[in-house]
């Protein structure tokens, strides 16, 4: 059985819709991030080095971090649905925008809330504006980031678009609110956001 650690409001919501897209059984162990005196069991411990969630333990295999969560149950449960295959053609620009949330619209986020000045020539993200341009540009062909074909690329940007938009830094964008419309009607998304809420 597979164990998501996670905690309220943070990106293990990523991974709880990832779980649900992949239609796996899963089971939920509650992290208390913010408790000074926590008391985490081993296997958190083990899977995530940095005490932070979300964290899945599937047997032997440990691992944390949002992205990687994603990449590995796309690859481990649906491969050639959430996940292109290794020799599919769209598996290197899966990556890439699988990736680019925690490597390009993260830190351009943060940038965004503490109000730095972006500098494009020397940020490996670029700049915020850099960064929604990119990926406006990147939707031309959608529905998806891929097409016609939702990926576990889609759970990852999908959930910054729509963390952007609630926290009031998603620009009148046509494209990236519709985005975020499509993603959030997603019965996987719906069933996350329950599961979460409950």
């Amino acid at each position: 059985m597979i164990t998501l650690f996670w905690a309220p409001k943070t990106r293990a919501s990523r991974a709880l819709w990832m779980l649900e897209e992949a239609g796996v059984d899963y089971e939920i162990e509650v992290v208390d991030i913010r408790a000074e005196d926590r008391s985490d069991s081993a296997t958190f411990r083990l899977a995530s080095p940095m005490g932070k969630v979300p964290a899945l333990a599937d047997g032997e295999a440990v691992l944390a971090e949002s992205a990687a969560i994603c990449l590995y149950v796309a690859d481990r449960y649906s491969q050639g649905t959430l996940a292109p295959t290794l020799d599919d053609p769209l598996r290197g620009q899966y990556l890439y925008w699988t990736m680019y949330t925690p490597a390009v619209m993260e830190p351009a986020m943060a940038e965004k809330f503490s109000g730095a000045t972006g500098n494009r020539s020397s940020h490996g993200w670029g700049d915020y504006d850099s960064m929604l341009r990119t990926l406006e540009n990147g939707l031309v062909d959608g529905p998806w980031i891929l097409g016609e074909r939702f990926t576990a690329a889609d759970v990852m940007l999908g959930s910054s678009v729509v963390f952007m938009r609630l926290f009031g830094i998603l620009p009148d964008s046509q494209s990236l609110n519709a985005y975020a419309d499509r993603c959030l009607a997603r019965p996987a998304y719906q069933a996350a956001l329950a599961r979460e809420d409950a």
